[in-house]
């Protein structure tokens, strides 16, 4: 088990700003507080900060000084030395019009000298299920293979059969961007293909197509905390099911790392410096594939953890690791250190800013974390 978090040093951090789109039905919004959302309060808590979820809109930035911005959530000035954001990009159907002012959103901060520990760019690679496997494309454990197609206006002439010559079948076609198990299907053959790829051209969703590993699949979600492997979920679906998340009856339960995944975390690490991610990987009762990139994925409440203390625990070390990166980025912007190169150079020169303590900003090198 990883030593307990150091709960009594909070440096000059006092918050984090959770930016979520607030679109939620009033069922999906109360599991989702009963599931992590008031357990990650909580958790900030025992941290010594402040935890809180908002819109993109409620976010304002007043940059009529030029080189000193001002940022306020609601009505409260917040700096980059007292708060971080935790910007990761959703894109269920419901959350499409969001997109664009998420991504907005997330890049202004960037540039205003704000922690991230999901820069803009980490997140775009994460939400796209082929973005995903190109970046992390050398894994030791292979990538599971993937056609992504696109289903626009022209869906009807079926141009895109020309990259799925070498797909085997069943095949699982499921959208690009969504999590959950949301959209996932099974098909027999290219006639389903097109079947799916027709309906997905009404919420214009682009899909990827995998072969199907096999009944019996079990999906490991390995919590990756400050580029260690910390626990695994895994998830085993019902007899006949493609899916394991428990929306679609699957059954989870942390376990320990198997080794070949402890392993292979090291080169996932070198590629995404971000303190806390999480890898899916499928075995299919002989091996390993690696399937998805999630940034932010979920912490969720098991039936074999009744006291919620694994849960507890990961998110409690999650949230350390924010705090840390908050102040390494800040001792990183005061120094001038290049975080590319490790080097020093003049403090003040470089993109983004650094605030006053009274939310003036003063410029800074650009924020330190990207994947």
């Amino acid at each position: 088990m990883n030593p307990s978090p150091d709960r009594t040093d909070t440096g000059p951090l006092r918050r984090m700003c959770w930016i979520f789109p607030d679109r939620e039905s009033t069922r999906t919004a109360e599991t989702w507080h009963t599931v992590f959302w008031d357990l990650y309060a909580e958790a900030a808590e025992d941290l010594g900060l402040r935890w809180t979820r908002h819109s993109p809109d409620a976010v304002t930035v007043d940059c009529t000084e030029p080189g000193r911005p001002r940022v306020h959530v609601d009505d409260e000035p917040v700096t980059p030395r007292d708060t971080l954001f935790i910007t990761a990009l959703y894109s269920l159907p419901y959350q499409q019009m969001d997109v664009f002012n998420q991504y907005a959103l997330c890049t202004v901060l960037q540039q205003a000298g704000f922690y991230l520990p999901f820069p803009p760019e980490t997140s775009l690679i994460g939400n796209d299920k082929l973005a995903t496997l190109l970046h992390l494309g050398g894994s030791p454990i292979p990538p599971i293979p993937t056609v992504r197609i696109g289903t626009g206006r022209d869906v009807s002439r079926h141009l895109y059969e020309v990259a799925l010559g070498n797909m085997t079948y069943p095949a699982i076609v499921k959208p690009a961007g969504w999590c959950g198990g949301g959209g996932v299907n099974l098909a027999r053959g290219r006639e389903d293909i097109r079947g799916l790829a027709s309906l997905a051209q009404g919420g214009d969703t682009t899909l990827v197509v995998q072969p199907y590993l096999g009944d019996g699949t079990v999906d490991h979600r390995v919590y990756v905390i400050d580029g260690r492997p910390h626990t695994v979920l895994k998830r085993t679906p019902q007899p006949g099911s493609a899916v394991a998340n428990m929306s679609h009856g699957g059954t989870m339960e942390f376990t320990p790392v198997p080794e070949e995944l402890a392993e292979a975390t090291a080169y996932f690490a070198e590629r995404l410096r971000i303190p806390f991610f999480c890898l899916d990987f499928l075995h299919d009762g002989q091996r390993f594939w690696f399937s998805e990139l999630e940034p932010d994925g979920v912490i969720p409440r098991v039936p074999g953890d009744p006291d919620r203390k694994v849960q507890r625990d990961i998110t409690l070390a999650r949230f350390t690791a924010y705090r840390d990166a908050h102040a390494r980025h800040l001792a990183d912007t005061e120094t001038g250190t290049d975080t590319e190169t490790g080097t020093e150079t003049e403090a003040g020169t470089g993109t983004g800013t650094e605030a006053d303590a009274d939310g003036g900003a003063s410029p800074s090198p650009s924020p330190t974390e990207t994947s």
